[in-house]
């Protein structure tokens, strides 16, 4: 069998403009590949308590073994440290990015140092470029940035394009990287380390072919993994509405932020759900390569041109839950058009969508209550569903024209401990919280989750389940399914496959994908695989200064009741209490 390009791993030093190839057999054979191999390497090459903002500071993109062979094995992660929280930076992105860097013939791509000057990185292959980027600093519009690369570099169809925008430029600590135009590396702050070390993009393509070691297996188990893709009741949900689609149940049950917080049904709802948005302003349905299912949905705006009767513009516009809940219902929003705009606004200067409306929502909430005014605002009034305010504020969070907007740009824990309404400063670990209040599993697997995230755990499914069987467990049991559910997500993460998927591929049909792709993993040594990973990753965690004690809770999730009624500060101290039990953390 030919050898497998995924135990390649390509280095590349921006500061001196130089590149070589590692064989990282060692890793991938011990952890497959995706998180389980990126951990590794950010132990490797991150130094302890380096700035995150500083060259030391690594990127780490890695793929795995299924990528390119198996469908809905579509993600890249990307690992780092964030500027956003000062620790573990953790995020995943669709479109080719997978695809494009195993095909390039690496399993991963290490990014270290920083350039003098504006620069591109091009990855063709075997050839590695240090592209002058001077034209492209300081583009208003990043999608302007992608149409100018497209037209420079070659591998049309297969290549992936990583760009920032401005918010990146100016070191925002939320700031994204967008993949192919509707994807992204969205959540704490993989632009801002992009934008520190003046890279502007990242280019990817290759034709490398991949070994299979029983090919009249594989096609009969890539026909399997197919049939269930497109035939699950489950993704076609996902092809259908999208995620959009929670935003009607979840407003039902009570259980969507609203206003900051303030309630957990929204009046507005029905403007911004996914039924809204499918029967009205659906434009067309994307997939990430090598995904049958097409769980992107564009919408499509039409606005007249000022002073043109009969002239109008059309733009598509990506459109997912946590964009709606953050934009939408947390700002008071229900005009699915004001929401559009905003999601453009956002999308084109290359913010976080979810932490830049949870940080509006605060700062609007301040202003009700008098701990922020005009000087701090610069006259901008805000007020709940008046998108045109925040429309004129996004920019200026990104330019950060005085003391406060730079604290915006900062994020929602850095500006309220400055200008007060930590209660209310909707934020777990440093990460802005996620779309979900319904009920202690969602808000405990925010606060233990190492990313702080509504994907590490999916504690909101885990409450709504419970709601729906009536059941109450007590506080250690529900941090034990959490804490098994995370473990697991460490092993499909490291293959890397879609969590949209993880109905999909079980334990056993995993150990299949596996054995065929040359890795011979039973389900225990899977199982165990994943609590291996997630200790590595909070041995990071640690070494960067977390502790379980500094972590803060939100008064504002006691206040709002939830599906299954309100928090109790109790809950949470026994769950932790386990925590620490089953992981010795501190």
């Amino acid at each position: 069998m030919a050898q497998d390009p995924l135990h390649r791993v390509l280095y590349v030093d921006l500061s001196k403009r130089r590149f070589w190839v590692e064989d990282r057999r060692d890793l991938f054979e011990r952890y497959i590949g995706g998180i389980g191999v990126a951990i590794q390497l950010l132990h490797e090459e991150c130094p302890e308590g380096c700035d995150p903002l500083g060259p030391e500071n690594p990127i780490v993109f890695a793929v795995g073994p299924l990528t390119g062979l198996f469908p809905l094995a579509s993600k890249t992660v990307a690992v780092f440290k964030s500027p956003h929280t000062g620790n573990l930076g953790e995020s995943h992105s669709g479109g080719r990015s997978a695809v494009a860097l195993r095909l390039a013939g690496y399993g991963a791509l290490v990014i270290k140092g920083a350039s003098e000057g504006p620069i591109y990185l091009a990855v063709h292959g075997q050839r590695v470029h240090f592209r002058d980027a001077s034209a492209l600093w300081g583009m208003g519009s990043l999608f302007t940035v992608g149409r100018v690369i497209r037209e420079r570099e070659p591998g049309a169809g297969l290549r992936t394009i990583m760009r920032i925008g401005r918010a990146a430029e100016r070191l925002g600590s939320y700031a994204s990287v967008t993949t192919e135009t509707y994807r992204h590396f969205g959540r704490l702050g993989l632009g801002a380390v992009f934008g520190s070390k003046k890279l502007k993009a990242v280019v990817i393509s290759g034709r490398s072919s991949l070994p299979i070691s029983d090919e009249a297996q594989y096609r009969k188990l890539y026909r399997e993994v197919y049939k269930r893709a497109v035939g699950s009741e489950a993704m076609r949900k996902y092809h259908d509405l999208g995620t959009p689609q929670n935003v009607l149940p979840l407003n039902e049950l009570g259980g969507l932020p609203t206003r900051n917080l303030t309630a957990s049904r929204f009046e507005g709802a029905e403007g911004i759900s996914g039924e809204a948005f499918a029967e009205g302003l659906l434009g067309r349905r994307l997939a990430c390569s090598h995904c049958p299912v097409a769980c992107i949905h564009l919408a499509a705006l039409r606005e007249p041109y000022r002073d043109e009767p009969y002239f109008y513009k059309t733009s598509l516009f990506s459109y997912d839950y946590e964009p709606i809940y953050a934009l939408g219902a947390m700002l008071g929003i229900g005009d699915p058009q004001g929401f559009l705009r905003l999601m453009d606004q956002v999308e084109r200067l290359g913010l976080d969508a979810m932490s830049t409306g949870v940080v509006l929502a605060w700062a609007t909430e301040a202003l009700e209550r008098g701990l922020i005014g005009g000087r701090e605002t610069l006259d901008l009034n805000f007020r709940w569903g008046d998108y045109e305010t925040y429309l004129r504020a996004i920019p200026l969070i990104v330019e950060q024209p005085n003391d406060f907007y730079r604290a915006l740009a900062q994020g929602v824990q850095y500006a309220s401990s400055i200008y007060g309404g930590e209660d209310f400063a909707l934020a777990f670990g440093g990460n802005e919280m996620p779309g979900y209040h319904t009920g202690p599993a969602a808000h405990l697997g925010y606060l233990i989750g190492a990313r702080h995230s509504h994907l590490d755990s999916a504690g909101y499914s885990l409450d709504q389940k419970l709601g729906s069987r009536g059941e109450r467990p007590e506080p250690e049991e529900v941090l034990e399914r959490l804490l098994k559910e995370e473990r697991w997500r460490q092993v499909l993460t490291s293959l890397v496959v879609c969590l949209f998927a993880r109905g999909i591929y079980d334990r056993e049909l995993v150990a299949r994908c596996l054995r065929v792709s040359g890795l011979d993993i039973g389900p225990q040594g899977l199982e165990d695989l994943g609590t291996e990973i997630h200790r590595e990753k909070y041995r990071f965690k640690l070494r960067e200064g977390f502790s379980l004690e500094d972590l803060r809770l939100p008064g504002r999730i006691f206040e709002t009741p939830t599906p299954l009624g309100n928090l109790t500060e109790d809950f949470f101290k026994r769950a932790i209490a386990r925590f620490r039990q089953l992981t010795a953390i501190s």
